[in-house]
């Protein structure tokens, strides 16, 4: 049997209210594959032009699927017997390369119309595949394997890390500082992969993915909903509260604050985790579907995709939110709230106010968790009782919403 291991500037929120409720629905919309075999990765090159591939239902069809829309339409361009894929990275929108669950790297120079087969001199599973550069290159799986290209894939180089753990992902911040993760280990090279050190990642659950901002601040996700975060390039890993003990198969960071982890229970729920302060605190987003996810890609900090089982290609256009919701990287010029963060009570102070202005604390999913009305310029709230996390505070008169953000801890 085949186990497959690999896997918000907001928009002010400005509409009149005229005494009507605010309407929640999710904000990942489900788009068409053309497909139900399960997808495994997804990449975006530029806005428009993306892949993600997968395999079949029975594990021994390959699966490309490509929009050059950003996602309006996608083309299920090559299904072909014996080759079901890992992992997708592209260089370029038309340059790209894949992996096998089976072994086996595959190249295309032409955006995906056709598909050359590498010569890697290795028959092992690939999960994971990286190109810091157009012709750099690593690729790591099974039986811990990790082969490298300085030419664009001419020619591979096995490299050694003294582990036989099969490894689910590898990431390169450039050509020579890199990471890898499998089991429950942590890899750095500095050197390109001529030699590389193990790091202490403090837990004993499968980690499978990873992912650095720049050459201090990485994170990686794992099984039981492990969350692990470094900001000293992996010399010590802090293991992070993610509010679930769901599979975790991919995290994503298009800045330094905000960051997305995927995953779920398999035909139970599709977990997709945000943060907005640098991965201190998580927070659930509905994200519309029962299957499992196994791959987060972004293009901004607004827009990005997440893919899974039964063909599932997931887009969101305001950072996961739900409509009805703002982002969090919007600080409002009439609200001046502190402390923030805050453990036992906030004050919201507002230039000006309305007799009958409300103030409320909403959480990430709409929910109004705490009211209040406003009767002067300085507003107290006790939010002791509010779990650790982030929240919106949002000031609402006849005609007008303002909205900011806190984090309780």
């Amino acid at each position: 049997m085949l186990l497959f291991t690999n896997r918000y500037h907001m928009k002010k929120l400005l509409y009149i209210l005229f005494f009507f409720p605010v309407i929640v629905s999710a904000q990942w919309t489900a788009l068409p594959s053309g497909t139900l075999n399960p997808l495994f990765s997804v990449c975006f090159p530029d806005t428009n032009t993306g892949y993600t591939v997968g395999a079949g239902n029975y594990a021994d069809v390959t699966t490309i699927v490509k929009t050059n829309n950003g996602g309006v339409t996608w083309t299920v361009s090559e299904i072909d017997p014996g080759n079901p894929l890992s992992s997708v990275a592209f260089t370029d929108a038309n340059t790209g390369y894949t992996t096998s669950f089976y072994g086996g790297i595959r190249k295309t120079t032409n955006g995906g119309i056709t598909w050359t087969n590498l010569s890697i001199g290795t028959n092992e599973s690939l999960y994971s595949v990286c190109f810091p550069d157009a012709n750099t290159g690593y690729a790591a799986g099974g039986f811990g394997t990790i082969i490298k290209t300085i030419n664009a894939g001419v020619n591979w180089t096995p490299l050694y890390t003294g582990t036989t753990t099969p490894f689910a992902s590898v990431y390169f911040i450039d050509a020579n500082t890199g990471y890898l993760v499998g089991g429950n280990k942590i890899f750095k090279t500095i050197n390109g992969g001529a030699n590389w050190t193990a790091q202490s990642s403090g837990v004993t659950v499968g980690l499978e993915s990873v992912f650095f901002i720049d050459a201090n601040k990485g994170y990686v996700v794992g099984y039981g909903g492990t969350i692990l975060k470094t900001t000293d390039g992996g010399t010590t890993w802090t293991s992070v509260s993610s509010g679930t003990t769901n599979q975790l198969h991919s995290v994503y960071f298009p800045n330094a604050n905000t960051g997305y982890a995927v995953g779920g229970v398999y035909y139970i729920t599709g977990t997709i985790l945000k943060t907005v302060d640098g991965g201190t605190t998580w927070t659930a987003l509905s994200s519309g579907t029962n299957h499992m996810l196994h791959s987060v890609y972004f293009t901004n900090a607004n827009t990005g995709y997440a893919v899974g089982d039964s063909g599932t290609i997931l887009k969101t256009t305001n950072g996961g939110y739900p409509v009805g919701l703002t982002d969090l990287s919007f600080k409002s010029d009439k609200l001046n709230i502190y402390p923030n963060p805050a453990s036992d009570q906030i004050t919201i102070g507002t230039a000006s106010y309305q007799n009958n202005s409300q103030i409320s604390i909403l959480n990430l999913t709409g929910h109004e968790l705490i009211t209040g009305k406003v009767s002067e310029h300085n507003t107290v709230l006790d939010i002791s009782s509010l779990p650790n996390g982030v929240y919106f505070v949002r000031l609402t008169d006849d005609k007008t919403v303002e909205v900011g953000k806190i984090i309780k801890e």
